[in-house]
């Protein structure tokens, strides 16, 4: 694919197994030109997540000139809970315990840099090299977006748009009853981005509970694969499986990240519909409930949208073109 019609990205991201897969995804996809890839805390605190998504690079061939960025350590005003529980101690599936044949680590500990530039560091070098048409894709939480926005020349020229993998609109949440975790984990960074008028499309968890895998399916498909991201796809879900059947009753791995990079691929997997949406960062029980206000109101009396949301998606054709770019069986 010519290089004039790929479209620029960078992924934000706290590896997690779903995040893992979502920046496999966008690597293998010619559609799309990572040009650069940081961190941030949510699913492992961000130290861990820079050695995860280390780990993620050596299972292929990097990009040439991918630039990467350590972000933030902590939300910007809760302390930080994390879903080791589900994803693993190490975030990854534990994959510590794998070896080959010859009792060796099948994943061997990566070699991560002394010091690495911040997120925002990362993505104003990003900009000055590439332009200002690039697109942001956020897997985790919002932390390093909101630290932007104290900078407001990079988000206001750099972003021609946000994807940001986040918030349940009518759908229960999946950390608490009413929240969804990115933005649970620091809902006070997603309140300040939702409002900071930003090109911004959000992927909630009503489409992206709607892209699934069986454990029966993965096996399946990863026995053909043949090379190492085939077989780190049956490794590093096993733990978030396991916790999936004890706690949920099934064995069942959502894309919920893989699915925000393939809307980048290609938008029309999601039908969009223009909201205003808001946080609650205060409430404890809703705390980090994504409110949208879906009220049929004269137009005078309605809060201008702030956001476009994806409520619908073509989950077939969305599980198909993730499973089939992750699980090549050829090499």
């Amino acid at each position: 694919m010519p290089t004039a019609r790929r479209r620029k990205v960078i992924l934000d991201t706290d590896p997690g197994v779903d995040d893992a897969l979502a920046i496999l995804l966008a690597l293998r996809s010619p559609e799309l030109d990572v040009v650069g890839i940081t961190t941030i805390c949510g699913n492992v605190p961000v130290g861990q997540a820079t050695e995860n998504l280390f780990r993620i690079l050596s299972l292929v061939d990097p990009p040439r000139g991918l630039l990467i960025g350590q972000g933030a350590a902590a939300p910007l005003r809760r302390p930080l809970e994390t879903a080791t529980h589900v994803h693993g101690a190490d975030g990854l599936g534990d994959l510590d315990q794998f070896t080959n044949q010859s009792g060796q680590p099948r994943y061997p500990r990566p070699v991560v840099p002394g010091r690495l530039p911040s997120a925002v560091e990362t993505w104003e070098r990003c900009m000055r090299t590439h332009g200002p048409n690039l697109t942001l894709i956020t897997l985790g939480p919002l932390t390093n977006l909101a630290q932007a926005l104290q900078r407001p020349a990079i988000v206001a020229k750099g972003f021609r748009s946000i994807i940001a993998m986040a918030g349940a609109i009518a759908v229960p949440g999946n950390v608490t009853r009413a929240a969804e975790f990115n933005v649970y984990v620091d809902p006070h960074a997603a309140e300040q981005v939702l409002q900071a008028d930003l090109p911004l499309t959000l992927i909630p968890l009503d489409v992206t509970t709607k892209v699934t895998v069986s454990r029966e399916a993965i096996t399946k498909l990863t026995a053909r694969a043949r090379d190492p991201v085939g077989q780190f796809f049956a490794d590093a879900t096993g733990a978030a499986l396991d916790f999936a059947d004890r706690v949920e009753g099934a064995a069942v791995f959502p894309f919920h990240d893989p699915l925000a990079v393939a809307v980048a691929i290609d938008p029309a997997l999601v039908q969009l519909v223009p909201l205003h949406v808001a946080v609650e960062t205060e409430g404890p029980v809703a705390l980090g409930a994504t409110l949208a206000d879906r009220r049929r109101l004269r137009r005078e009396h309605q809060n201008r949208p702030n956001v476009q949301v994806a409520l619908r998606v073509q989950a077939d054709r969305a599980r198909r073109l993730i499973t089939e770019r992750l699980c090549r069986t050829s090499s």
